[in-house]
């Protein structure tokens, strides 16, 4: 990421984080939307939820510019995730919810520059998760008695 793309993201999330609940209810609404396939992955109360989403964000974006040191927790999120039953087509409708929420979020201030330095963060940091996930070994399915006894 360029500095300036960094700057972007850095500068339009602090006009988002004064209405981080306001962006998180615009989130998850407009992901369960697109990929109510997603909805059970997460709990009734979604007001947890809610905050570790704005904070998760909040951290990733104030340390864009020393992308290396976010590195780490991003791999871990992306490894925590596959436990959660998240496969990598989830990806794309969590972008598409982020994009559309940003926009919804910043209005006029959302400009094409805008867009495209955001889309580049949440490409990198989803290449960084999935890249992450594909190191877990998915759950193994359980076996049936004999091959319990002879397996």
């Amino acid at each position: 990421m360029t500095p300036e793309k960094v700057k972007l993201v850095q500068d339009s999330f602090k006009k988002v984080a004064p209405i981080a609940p306001q962006a998180a209810d615009i989130f998850y609404t407009r992901l369960f939307e697109i990929a109510p396939d997603v909805r059970p992955m997460f709990p009734d109360d979604m007001s947890g939820q809610k905050d570790k989403l704005m904070g998760m964000l909040a951290t990733a974006v104030t340390n864009l510019h020393q992308v290396d040191t976010i590195i780490p927790a991003v791999q871990e999120l992306g490894r925590k995730h596959v436990g959660y039953g998240v496969k990598d087509a989830h990806y794309k409708p969590v972008g598409e919810a982020l994009i559309y929420t940003l926009e919804k979020g910043l209005g006029d201030d959302f400009t094409p520059e805008v867009k495209e330095a955001w889309v580049t963060t949440y490409t990198t940091l989803q290449n960084v998760m999935t890249a992450a996930a594909s190191d877990v070994a998915a759950p193994a399915a359980k076996k049936g008695f004999l091959a319990r006894m002879f397996g």
